[in-house]
This record gives structure tokens, sequence and C-alpha cells, in this order.
């Protein structure tokens, strides 16, 4: 399964999140840390904060910052959010779906994907935290 760019960008701001200390981050620096269009971020961080993911603090200090700890942002419910469309193929109009085995084989696949989602947490993605300090440009530092 090919993730979208939407769930990318999801997840790319959830681990910068995740791999602070403390503080607020801005849509800005997250958006030059991964050259990511501002607009384009705006609407996810939209959605994350929309969902709980993430805590949006409007105002001239305002920021964002991870809006529960990471142990509770489970993969697989993260990305069955952003992910819209889940079916691998789209055999609703085929002429052979009534007779063909691939339906199910598929939901099979994607069952067995999202099950191994399942197994991770925000804070497993961040198991080698102290390294992200090396690798990420942080506004405060």
């Amino acid at each position: 399964m090919k993730l979208t760019r939407y769930t990318d960008y999801a997840l790319r701001v959830i681990i910068y999140l995740g791999s602070r200390d403390d503080g607020l981050s801005s849509i800005a620096e997250i958006s030059a840390l991964y050259d990511i269009s501002r607009n384009n971020l705006m609407k996810v961080v939209q959605d994350l904060a929309h969902w709980g993911y993430i805590e949006a603090i409007r105002g001239r200090s305002g920021g964002i910052r991870l809006g529960r700890p990471a142990e509770d942002i489970n993969l697989g419910t993260l990305i069955r959010h952003t992910e819209k469309n889940q079916n691998l193929v789209d055999c609703t109009q085929c002429v052979i779906a009534p007779a063909c085995g691939l339906p199910g084989v598929l939901t099979e696949a994607t069952r067995a994907f999202f099950a191994v989602l399942d197994k991770y947490t925000l804070a497993d993605l961040l198991v080698q935290r102290h390294h992200f300090k090396d690798l990420l440009i942080f506004s405060d530092q």
C-alpha cells in the first residue's frame, strides 16, 4: 500500500513534535525543515488538531505540540484517519469481480498491513530520540 503525501506529512509533523523535549513549534519551522508547502502543512495540522493528536495554540506566542503522550498515538489509528481510501484497487466496476478472488486477497492484505501498524505507537518511532537533535534543527537552539 502506498501512503498519500497527506499521511506522509502527518507522520512527519507528529515525529517532529514528538522528538521535541518541550515547548511549542511553528508550522513555518516544520515547513522549512521538511521543505513542505506551508499551505499543505496547515491543512494537515488542522486535521491533526481536530483529531486530538496535536494541540494548536493560537496567537502571537502560539504554536503546536503533541496533544497526547507519544505512547497514546497509535500509528494504525492515525493512518486510518489520514488515508481516506484504503482500498488497494477498486474492483467494483470490473466485469470479472463476481468470480474473481482478488478482492478478498487484497482485503486480507490491507488488514495485515494495518495489523502491523496497530502494534506501534509514536513512542516506538522515537526510541532513538536523542539522535533527532543532530538531525533536526529546532528553533529554540
